[in-house]
């Protein structure tokens, strides 16, 4: 880790079972958005809820897709504009998807071809709109409560872009583990080892520090611990809350680090075979550690403090961890070939969450063999 270096995050944090009732207060009287998922039962619940208790959304806005795309999001700022009072604040409800959409809203108010050309690098930031956002997950994985940058797919040309600005932080993030007890459990899984992702990506990252190594410390540990008995007891609120503390420990570690290979190797697997994000960029965990052992000797320190001193050992543990989950560890059983997985290590290296991971082609090339 560097011998200087800085860490940041305006993020205000609300955490607790019945957070969600503080609201009211966090919107002040202004006007707001609500965006969330539509035709789930336990959502129009939510939207009840947030109506009995915050008062009327400006507007709500509710179809949003599990990976925000480009039409996708066209038709989310259409709605969003079809407010007759202006919204202040936009108020996200939902997993990952919703936080990062409310991003896109938050940038382009009405008008996504305002995002767009800012993503495909035809106009500048000064382009782009802010609007405050209150964000309030149902899900324990993607931290995009308290990230500056939302993830939009253009699945037509099968890209993907990162909307980042600073501006993007949301005001405030409530977190009701409450929320997440209706989660199924595969859905329950893939967040959480997205961010288990999150922790062990921060590591192995050019731009580690002290203050993310220890969050990401904390939440890989209690991922590693709880998950397994929570798929065993969804009920569980103990656990639940054990889950959406690790996830929002693990989202202040990569807010200032942003993610690293494994992630970048995901995006593949996403865009060509359709494989869920939190499986995607978790699978190829073990084999980028087992590629980073001994490359950088603060790295294996804080990777030490999680998986004690046999770091080979820690690797295989990782490893038989995932394989007991139910999730393969190999990049064949999710219809790669080994010629197209070793070309997409090549392409993952060089794109941008690729050029944050401090390891080596030779040794990710060897350890995914």
């Amino acid at each position: 880790m560097p011998a200087a270096w800085e860490y940041w995050n305006p993020v205000g944090i609300t955490f607790g079972e019945g957070a969600l009732s503080g609201l009211r207060d966090k919107l002040a009287g202004r006007s707001f958005c609500l965006l969330t998922y539509s035709d789930h039962p336990y959502f129009d619940t939510l939207v009840e809820t947030v109506c009995r208790t915050a008062g009327t959304p400006a507007v709500i806005v509710r179809d949003v897709e599990p990976n925000p795309s480009f039409s996708g999001l066209h038709r989310n700022c259409a709605a969003f504009g079809q407010a007759c009072t202006p919204p202040e604040v936009i108020v996200a409800l939902g997993g990952g998807s919703v936080i990062d959409t409310a991003k896109v809203l938050a940038a382009s108010g009405s008008d996504f071809t305002r995002v767009q050309a800012f993503l495909e690098g035809r106009a500048g930031p000064e382009s782009l709109h802010r609007l405050p956002i209150i964000a309030i997950p149902t899900t324990a994985g993607t931290g995009s409560e308290v990230t500056s940058w939302a993830t939009v797919w253009d699945t037509g040309a099968k890209r993907k872009y990162s909307l980042a600005r600073p501006e993007l932080y949301p005001e405030h993030a409530i977190i009701d583990p409450t929320l997440t007890l209706r989660v199924p459990r595969a859905l329950t899984m893939s967040t959480a080892l997205d961010s288990l992702s999150h922790a062990l990506e921060s590591i192995w990252n050019v731009n580690a520090n002290p203050v993310s190594a220890n969050h990401a410390v904390c939440a890989a540990t209690e991922i590693l611990d709880a998950l397994p008995a929570l798929l065993a007891r969804l009920d569980d609120l103990a656990l639940r809350t054990r889950i959406a503390r690790a996830s929002l420990f693990a989202g202040l570690a990569f807010s200032n680090t942003k993610t690293a290979l494994a992630h970048s190797l995901s995006y593949y697997l996403t865009l060509h075979h359709g494989t869920v994000h939190g499986i995607a960029c978790s699978f190829s965990l073990p084999a980028v550690m087992r590629s980073v052992i001994g490359h950088d000797s603060a790295c294996d320190a804080v990777l030490t403090r999680i998986f004690g001193a046999d770091l080979a050992a820690g690797a295989d543990t990782l490893e038989a961890f995932l394989n007991g989950l139910g999730v393969s560890t190999r990049a064949t059983d999710y219809g790669v070939t080994g010629e197209n997985w070793r070309a997409a290590i090549d392409d993952a290296l060089l794109g941008e969450r690729g050029r944050n991971f401090i390891g080596s082609r030779d040794a990710v090339l060897a350890a995914a063999a």
